[in-house]
């Protein structure tokens, strides 16, 4: 059992939310040590606890359609690495939409499990929380508009939710020029 491989297991072991989380813990991670891409993103949803499989839902065919690969790369771990900021489902708002993820996964345990992954060359910062924790506060449509200052080590993008399409209609740019890009990147990256 490789390092990685044991702090995974300490991961999925993890109970330190377990009072707080409706659905129980469950942590959702793909990690290797040998993963190019790195997804970066908020937590599963409902669905994705429910299947164990990240992005298993309508968020995640949006996702890889965006980044122009099948089921067979993006759930291929030892190419396609996803790190949420937080492991396990949060919970509905009162109001609609998930709650942010739990506050405590990401110190926790994202910078151990990012250190044995020295192959990563693409990040993937998915959504605000991400993008909060790994560059600081900023507007999201800032970032992923100019998401050429953020190469060749990160690139920003909206979550994928079915809200994004009302974002999208907003910022016609985000389709015309950041999904080519992204796709080009993704092929960079994941290019052996």
């Amino acid at each position: 059992m490789t390092d990685l491989d044991q702090l995974v297991a300490d991961v999925r072991a993890c109970r330190v939310c377990a009072p707080v989380l409706p659905l129980g813990p469950r942590p959702i991670v793909q990690v290797s040590s040998q993963a190019r891409l790195l997804i970066a993103s908020q937590a599963p949803g409902a669905k994705v606890h429910e299947k164990g499989l990240a992005f298993w839902d309508d968020s995640g065919n949006r996702l890889r359609d965006w980044l122009g690969l099948g089921r067979d790369v993006f759930y291929d771990p030892e190419r396609v690495a996803i790190l949420p900021m937080g492991f396990c489902y949060p919970g509905r708002l009162s109001a609609g939409g998930d709650r942010p993820p739990r506050p405590e996964c990401a110190p926790l345990w994202r910078d151990r499990v990012l250190a044995l992954m020295p192959a990563v060359r693409l990040t993937l910062l998915v959504g605000t929380y991400a993008q909060a924790h790994v560059l600081g506060p900023a507007p999201m449509t800032g970032r992923v508009r100019d998401y050429r200052a953020y190469l060749p080590r990160y690139f920003p993008l909206p979550h994928p939710s079915w809200r994004t399409n009302v974002w999208a209609a907003r910022n016609p740019w985000f389709v015309e020029s950041v999904l080519p890009a992204l796709r080009a990147e993704v092929a960079c990256a994941l290019d052996r």
